[in-house]
């Protein structure tokens, strides 16, 4: 076994029987490679990574392979999840160099740690032939190596300002601007299928996150059209799973029909929430189902006994890609008996399957009940047969083995859930989703906090290494949606408290936004800032939309200061190409119209709370107690006559009081 078999990280755990002699990213492989003069190579990718499977089978478990790896360079294995800060620097450089990014990721370095060359997959004798080339070139031209690595860090460390040319603008935030998104956006919508106009086809949850706040201000139609054909598609489709309830990660095609089977925590967070705010729009029950059997496969597949949420499922089982999830014909008739018949064509299910080898995989296009009247199948009792099938075939799969899971526990990714399972507690009122978000919040203030400061990573009963953006702004995120389920004060003192630490440790006074990384953390060739949403929104717009939530909670105008510099920046890329920074045209859109300040003060401030909450306003904060409070917004509230009052407010200028949520949102409208 090689150093790897010390680590936690699942992935590393996965490469420790390698012949390949791994280093983790260290001090200890760092120095022997300035030592001994030798190139180092960096392998970066995660546990359930297919390529990355594949790659190991191929070349890193073969001594021939292994034997060249050892003899050129010193091997480090990195858990992208573990250390998302070496996975920027060296994506980044990748992409400097005109390569595609992906993973697994393959990057040369010097032994000074600067990247002159990068691949991602490579096939065995492709892999072998490369080590043997990138070898010769740092035996026989090590000065061009050097110049070109120079260059890449020069391109790295380049202020992001200058970049992409971010200046402040005074222009005021206006509905002609969210239009001018709003159509850009439009030119690559999906408009038979859903999504975006690609394959593959990721969820991109922010970009819904965008599309419900901007049609909540203008009422276009369109983009409610587009809200409903996706979310339609992403529920029904191949990348939902129809027996065990969540979704994978992406669909390979353009259908959403075929996924990359794994399963990602910060997936199903974001999509948890995306779902509630639809749902709490448009009343489809599809989404509320979904809501709920997402909940149950958290909860059964994905929950640790200590409390927090593990991080992924593997796309494969017994080596094949998908093989928990697929199903030959024989298998689906010996398990659904008399019901094969009308499941088979609702689901298309042949001999020759609907993918590779025979299997089928479960996608439907639309509802269905609407499917089975239209195969000819539908009957009085058919949502009940229908969830029976279902339940047949979740029993069946006990039985089959199942893919691997990542139980590393990470921050950000629990703020993310807590997130959405706050959003779907708003939606649904069901008691056990607040119930599993506070215990998750509760967990990352006992088990992943130390002396006001975040951990990233929980596993075996202990937290390591240093925390990210991503966990403050996360988890930051997860506390105010917890105060403002609850109205229990403390979840406010913490985020403030990790508000005021992210300033003080990550903030860039002379650009105006965040580092990716801690000023205690480890440094790296350079230190990156995460500007552009991409499947998680990205760091800086989550702080941003923090904030300036906190700032109206708190009548905080340093930190609504703050946020609306670092949005203002953002103006010219959001009015440009704004399907890259979704999370901050969201907040855009919040900023058109004042945000409404729901006051609720009284005995029954928490079910008039509740039943509030089952209502789409997505530009809104609220706060409340049965008692008295200091916070500012609660300041001289007061019951009316005895009775629990709602206050709506704007800008700490309130409207009478009323008793009733009729008359609350009559008064927002």
């Amino acid at each position: 076994m090689n150093r790897l078999s010390q680590e936690t990280s699942p992935y590393l755990l996965q490469h420790a029987n390698n012949p390949v002699d791994w280093y983790p990213w260290g001090p200890l492989a760092l120095e022997k490679a300035k030592a001994e003069n030798k190139p180092i190579l960096v392998s970066i990718g995660y546990s359930a990574c297919h390529w990355c499977h594949v790659m190991e089978r191929e070349s890193f478990e073969h001594d021939n392979v292994a034997e060249i790896m050892n003899e050129y360079f010193v091997c480090i294995k990195v858990d992208r999840e573990e250390r998302p800060d070496v996975d920027a620097v060296y994506m980044d450089s990748l992409q400097a160099m005109g390569t595609r990014g992906g993973w697994p990721l393959n990057v040369f370095l010097l032994p000074d740690t600067k990247p002159f060359y990068g691949v991602t997959y490579l096939p065995p004798q492709n892999w072998v032939q490369l080590l043997k080339s990138v070898n010769n070139a740092f035996i026989n031209h090590y000065d061009d190596l050097a110049k070109s690595a120079d260059g890449f860090v020069e391109n790295m460390v380049q202020s992001d300002i200058k970049k992409y040319g971010l200046t402040p603008t005074a222009a005021a935030y206006t509905v002609d601007a969210v239009d001018e998104m709003f159509e850009k956006l439009k030119q690559n919508f999906d408009t038979l299928k859903g999504g975006m106009d690609r394959a593959p086809k990721f969820p991109m949850p922010s970009i819904y996150k965008f599309l419900l706040r901007y049609f909540d201000i203008t009422q276009n139609p369109e983009a409610l059209a587009q809200i409903e054909l996706s979310l339609n598609r992403i529920a029904l489709g191949g990348i939902y799973d129809h027996v065990g309830g969540g979704w994978a990660r992406y669909s390979v095609d353009d259908e959403w029909f075929i996924p990359h089977f794994e399963k990602m925590l910060y997936d199903n967070a974001q999509l948890l929430s995306v779902f509630s705010e639809a749902f709490a729009l448009t009343d489809n029950p599809l989404y509320a189902e979904r809501i709920y059997q997402t909940v149950a496969w958290l909860k059964n597949e994905m929950s640790s006994p200590d409390g927090g949420f593990y991080s992924a499922l593997d796309a494969d089982s017994e080596g094949v890609e998908g093989k928990f999830y697929i199903w030959t014909k024989n298998e689906l008739e010996q398990i659904l008996g008399a019901d094969f018949n009308w499941f088979s064509k609702l689901y298309n299910i042949s001999q020759h399957g609907n993918w590779e080898h025979g299997y089928n995989h479960l996608h439907l296009t639309n509802f269905a009940s609407e499917t089975a009247k239209a195969a000819g199948i539908h009957s009085e009792d058919f949502e009940s047969k229908y969830q029976q099938a279902l339940d047949k075939l979740a029993a069946a799969r006990t039985s089959k083995i199942r893919p691997g899971l990542d139980d590393k526990i990470l921050a950000s990714w629990n703020g993310l859930l807590i997130k959405g399972l706050t959003t779907a507690y708003q939606a649904t009122g069901e008691e056990s989703i607040r119930e599993m978000a506070l215990k998750t919040g509760r967990f990352i203030l006992e088990k992943m906090t130390e002396n006001g400061k975040l951990w990233h990573s929980y596993k075996n009963g202990k937290a390591s290494i240093t925390a990210f953006l991503e966990d403050y702004a996360a988890v930051i995120e997860a506390y105010l949606g917890l105060y403002q389920i609850t109205f229990d004060a403390a979840w406010l003192t913490e985020a403030v408290s990790l508000c005021d630490y992210t300033i003080a440790n990550f903030y860039d006074e002379s650009e105006g936004f965040f580092f990716f990384t801690d000023t205690e953390g480890e440094t790296l060739i350079a230190r990156k800032k995460e500007l552009f949403d991409n499947v998680i929104p990205a760091s800086n717009s989550m702080m941003a939309q923090n904030l300036y939530t906190l700032g109206k909670m708190l009548d905080r105008s340093d930190y609504q200061e703050l946020s609306d510099q670092m949005l203002s920046k953002m103006t010219k890329i959001l009015l440009a190409d704004v399907q890259w920074v979704t999370n901050w045209a969201a907040l855009y859109c919040q900023r058109i119209t004042p945000t409404a300040e729901i006051v609720i003060v009284g005995e029954n401030a928490d079910e008039i709370r509740k039943d509030f909450d089952r209502f789409f306003v997505p530009n809104k904060i609220i706060a409340g107690t049965t008692t008295q409070s200091s916070l500012p917004l609660l300041e001289n509230r007061t019951p009316l006559n005895g009775q629990t009052a709602i206050y709506v407010c704007y800008d700490k200028t309130c409207q009478l009081p009323v008793t009733s949520v009729k008359e609350a949102l009559e008064q927002l409208a």
